[in-house]
């Protein structure tokens, strides 16, 4: 018998990179995988390449589609993955401040609203994307580094409060994504050879590394309000 044979895992994010990767893999394990996000017609290819059960195109960080995803949902969701959300950079003297009010309003709540709609509808597991390369401060990180040391706490109190739900956070540092290449562009292949230089692994870390700890978050029923590192030893590393 496969891991998750029977089960109903959402992927909220499910289209591309490591949403994706831990739907296919969910699948792969015996899940009904149903993935989310923004684009319709990028979600149909998703759909395609995992045997979806289903899809619903809409921006999960806003509070009202996906709080009605959750209420019309048919049946009881068993686990809820999320890779929504993002980083935020900038110099204080560059910062839009209105934009980055509203860029940590909703990383604050964003997890708030998925763990209140999960509340009678999930009985398994929620597991959420964070990172580990803002964890210390530096120029242009003031906003990212905020949150992302935020996240862990904010996870353990939601593990108390939905309990007996389990709720997790992957704390990921550079992954090779179709994201991290349209981000890097032309400058993608040589931080790809960096990281294989100076990384205690000796190679990069891939969507397939954290689909792998995903699973793992889902089907341990033992793990719940803790943040698991998953970046190839790169915080470790001097930088430069």
């Amino acid at each position: 018998m496969s891991k998750l044979d029977g089960q109903t895992v959402v992927v909220l994010g499910g289209s591309a990179g490591m949403g994706l990767e831990t739907a296919r893999l969910a699948r792969a394990e015996g899940a009904e995988v149903v993935i989310t996000g923004r684009d319709a017609d990028r979600l149909k290819e998703a759909a395609a390449d995992v045997d979806a059960l289903r899809t619903a195109a809409f921006d999960a960080t806003d509070p009202v589609p996906m709080q009605s995803f959750f209420e019309s949902f048919p049946g009881p969701i068993d686990h809820v993955f999320v890779t929504a959300g993002g980083p935020y950079y900038g110099l204080l003297k560059d910062l839009d401040l209105e934009e980055a009010r509203e860029h940590i309003g909703m990383e604050l709540t964003f997890p708030l609203y998925i763990a209140r709609a999960a509340i009678g509808k999930v009985r398994g597991s929620l597991t959420f994307i964070g990172g580990t390369g803002a964890r210390q401060v530096a120029p242009g990180l003031i906003v990212t580094s905020a949150m992302t040391n935020a996240q862990p706490s904010l996870i353990a109190g939601l593990a108390l409060e939905i309990a007996p739900i389990r709720v997790n956070l992957i704390a990921a540092g550079f992954v090779d994504t179709p994201l991290s290449a349209r981000l890097l562009g032309d400058d993608l292949e040589q931080r790809r050879q960096q990281l294989r230089d100076k990384l205690p692994i000796g190679r990069v870390v891939g969507p397939a590394d954290v689909a792998a700890l995903a699973v793992h978050l889902m089907t341990n029923t033992a793990l719940t309000g803790a943040t698991y590192d998953i970046d190839g030893g790169q915080q470790f590393v001097p930088k430069g």
